[in-house]
């Protein structure tokens, strides 16, 4: 397949649910937005760095960090500013800047600094509504935002790893934990889990599953953001049951820490031992990342895992390991049409 610049055309009625976190979510919502106003956006709740560690801590509730990425990419999709500048400029305008300040992050050097103003405003929410749903509901509403963003699960989650190449025996593993720590870890992850071990997932989450004509996921920090998806069972167990058609964007590059070294080969077999059988329709690679011969013969078998097909698309943006948001929304486009 082919992705030509000009972004694709609306399809009125399609729901679409993309499943992630982080800069790796941003990147398909904003692709979905060119096919659809209906997002849903489900994102993982394990972030424990930064200010959203911060938070995490010291107010013992879903970390807010993911998920106030997920609303800026449904208020800023340039897909939707174009739409509403078409009936109301100063709107739009007043859209992009409110992404940019919830996005904006706190300077000084005291107990504030490098907060995100959304994490704080979002934190607030949920502290006073008692339910992040609730919280990333009313935030949608006061910004106009089209589509929704939900948590993976009802309460924060941890992520652990068996890592090896830590130890000066290469076959011994230590368990690693936190996301952070994992997504740095200098040795190689080998496996990964969720604490508590089957987390209660989001009633709303798994409601948009069942109803979405299209899932996507990834692309994204593989043991950190793609593969915690797959751990949540009832999560797991509606992506099974859902009649839509399901879309894994797999990364353009190993990253250095949780991934380096991985062949795109090797995300396939991490993510298919984690996913417990579950059936995907569309493998989705860059064609630079895996040139044809042996390689992509292999990695078509890795897809096949799935029951997938296989689909080799220019994804880059400007030759970087970066998905472009356009060429993202064709691929998704053409695979509707098939």
């Amino acid at each position: 397949m082919t992705s030509p610049a000009t972004p694709p055309s609306r399809r009125e009625g399609l729901r679409a649910v993309a499943l992630g976190g982080g800069h790796g979510l941003y990147n398909t919502l904003t692709a979905l937005r060119y096919l659809t106003r209906d997002v849903t956006a489900v994102v993982t709740v394990a972030d424990d760095g930064g200010s959203s560690g911060r938070l995490r801590h010291e107010l013992g509730r879903i970390p807010p960090g993911d998920l106030r990425m997920a609303l800026a990419a449904l208020l800023s999709a340039p897909a939707a500013l174009t739409e509403l500048a078409e009936t109301d400029p100063e709107a739009a305008r007043r859209r992009a800047r409110w992404a940019q300040v919830l996005q904006h992050r706190l300077g000084g050097s005291g107990a504030l600094a490098g907060h995100p103003v959304g994490n704080l405003l979002l934190s607030g929410v949920d502290e006073f509504d008692g339910d992040m749903v609730e919280a990333l509901d009313s935030l949608v509403d006061l910004f106009g935002i089209d589509g929704r963003v939900l948590p993976m699960a009802t309460e924060p989650l941890v992520i652990e790893a068996d890592v090896t190449g830590l130890e000066e025996d290469p076959r011994m593993s230590r368990v690693i934990r936190g996301q952070v720590a994992v997504a740095t870890t200098p040795g190689v992850v080998r496996r990964v889990r969720l604490t508590p071990a089957a987390p209660a997932a989001c009633p709303q989450s798994l409601a948009a599953i069942a109803q979405a004509d299209i899932v996507t996921l990834g692309p994204g920090s593989w043991f950190s953001s793609v593969i915690p998806h797959v751990l949540v069972p009832e999560q797991l167990a509606a992506l099974r049951e859902t009649t839509a058609r399901k879309v894994l964007f797999v990364n353009l590059a190993a990253e250095p820490g949780e991934t380096a070294g991985y062949s795109m080969e090797r995300h396939l077999h991490v993510l298919a031992a984690h996913a417990g059988g579950l059936q995907i329709d569309d493998v989705v690679v860059d064609a630079d990342s895996v040139p044809a011969g042996r390689e992509r013969e292999h990695l078509e078998r890795a897809a096949a895992a799935f029951g997938a097909r296989l689909h080799s698309c220019d994804l880059a943006l400007d030759g970087r390991d970066v998905h472009d948001a356009v060429k993202s929304a064709l691929t998704l486009e053409q695979l509707l049409s098939m």
